[in-house]
């Protein structure tokens, strides 16, 4: 069985005294080992982004930019070879795998244009031979936690903002798909980025604490649930780091009688059901408002027979596998209480039968849900879709806005003035109008609000530029010898 091993100073290395076991979620089959980084390696991969630190920041901007446009062209052309190992590890279908990779691809793009996003300004005569100018610096050593579920895209969101911007990077993504990250810390060596300027470590909770405490890392970023984000969030800014955090949802999508109920339910179908749910910004909550809530879970309904779920190899598979099956049995256990909280099972996707021991489960729709109910109030983060019915648009803001969680939302309305009504009302750090999951392109910024974000800056995009430096304002002035003078005033623009 092969060893997924950690990528160090443009080399794979690991000494394997601990490791983890990586599925085919599709077939339940064990089909790698990743070694788990001991205190050690994780500081030496740290002392290696530290070192290559100082030439990295002097690369010029025009080099920096050639290594994201090589990049670029790699990913594009490797697409297909990348999709496969999402597929293998993941169990999500090679349709979503290969879209997973084009919205990495975005950031790339946004990246690339590293020349611009790194101007400063400059004001001149702010005084009489007076003049300012600030600068963007890179933060330093820069670490990142990424999920499981978006295995490329995430890492792309963090690991090339910070690149470009400068920095160097010590990636520690998810111990259940961890092949992809090494793929893609090769095609960065490829595009010509030097040697410990990104660098991958595996593991658990080892790995993550020692970046969080090591003093040579100065900014943290990660995605993950929100008990997760929370912990990281105070114990990395607790040793004086900058911190975005960014944790779990509950995306509600609001269903207006107006709107069009067709285009309605296959937007609430995909956007619950792909990748088996697990999706940070799937739609998990359907909010049906007035008379529309019958007709809207019967089209919802008769949408879910078609769906086809199997491997993520078969081009004919919709839906794949969740990703262990201890996750896929906690899933599962939502749908069977929910009738004893009171709600109402539509479609139990637990009673589907699947052949083999992968960890499939199928398509849900719970009616009749409400607050304080298990399968509301926590993340579930598979394929199931609640419906809560309320009868009016200020009822279904009202219980959007009362939820923990921020992330997304969106509204399903034909009516112009009760969509701009809700982008002013809602609060939510990601919108949609009749669109469901209100994903931003890469030329903007991602994020939650609430529980779903700790810290100050969202991910990827010009918030990431913020975050990953800091800046410097530099005061200049030219003075003749004879108009030096003695003054212990308060200096004065005038």
């Amino acid at each position: 069985m092969s060893l997924i091993r950690h990528f160090i100073n443009g080399r794979e290395v690991a000494d394997a005294e601990r490791t983890g076991p990586v599925f085919n979620p599709a077939t339940g089959v064990q089909q790698h080992e990743v070694a788990f980084a001991s205190v050690g390696e994780v500081e030496q991969a740290i002392a290696a982004a530290s070192a290559a630190l100082p030439g990295w920041r002097a690369t010029g901007l025009i080099r920096r930019a050639d290594v994201f446009f090589k990049l670029r062209h790699l990913l594009v052309e490797r697409q297909g070879e990348l999709a496969a190992i999402l597929t293998s590890e993941h169990g999500k279908v090679l349709s979503d795998a290969a879209g997973e990779i084009s919205r990495g691809i975005e950031n790339v793009e946004f990246a690339a244009g590293l020349v611009h996003l790194l101007k400063g300004e400059h004001s001149e005569q702010v005084a009489r031979g007076v003049d300012v100018h600030s600068l963007k610096q890179p933060v330093g050593v820069v670490g990142a936690i990424t999920p499981f579920n978006f295995p490329v895209m995430v890492p792309l969101w963090m690991v090339a903002s910070a690149i470009a911007c400068g920095n160097t990077v010590v990636l520690k993504p998810s111990e259940k798909d961890p092949s992809a990250a090494i793929f893609l810390a090769k095609l960065f060596q490829e595009a010509g980025l030097p040697d410990g300027v990104l660098n991958v470590v595996h593991g658990d909770k080892v790995a993550v604490d020692t970046i969080l405490d090591s003093p040579e890392v100065r900014a943290v970023s990660f995605v993950g649930s929100t008990p997760i984000a929370k912990s990281i969030y105070e114990r990395a800014s607790a040793n004086g780091k900058r911190v975005q955090a960014l944790g779990g949802a509950k995306n509600h999508m609001v269903v207006m009688p107006d709107a069009d109920l067709e285009g309605a339910a296959d937007a609430a179908v995909s956007a619950a059901y792909g990748s088996a749910g697990e999706r940070c910004m799937a739609v998990s909550v359907l909010v049906a408002v007035g008379d529309v809530a019958d007709d809207l879970v019967e089209a919802v309904r008769s949408r879910m027979r078609a769906l086809k779920i199997g491997d993520g190899t078969d081009a004919a598979s919709e839906m794949g596998p969740l990703i262990t099956r201890e996750h896929r049995d906690k899933v599962a256990s939502y749908v069977t209480g929910a009738a004893a909280e009171g709600a109402t099972v539509v479609v139990d996707g637990t009673t589907q039968q699947f052949d083999g021991d992968g960890f499939f489960v199928g398509v849900s729709l719970v009616d009749h849900v409400k607050p304080g109910m298990k399968v509301y109030d926590d993340e579930i983060f598979g394929p199931v879709l609640s419906v809560v019915r309320v009868e009016s648009y200020e009822e279904a803001v009202a219980l959007i806005n009362a939820n923990s969680f921020a992330n997304g939302t969106a509204i399903f309305t034909r009516d112009g003035g009760t969509a701009r009504q809700f982008e002013f009302d809602i609060e939510v750090g990601m919108v949609g109008v009749n669109v469901p999951i209100p994903v931003p392109i890469g030329a903007y910024s991602f994020g939650g609000w609430k529980n779903s974000l700790f810290g100050d800056s969202h991910i990827y995009g010009p918030e990431s530029v913020h975050f990953y430096t800091r800046s410097k304002v530099v005061t200049t002035r030219w003075p003749n010898p004879s108009e030096s003078q003695i003054n212990l005033g308060f200096p004065s623009n005038h």
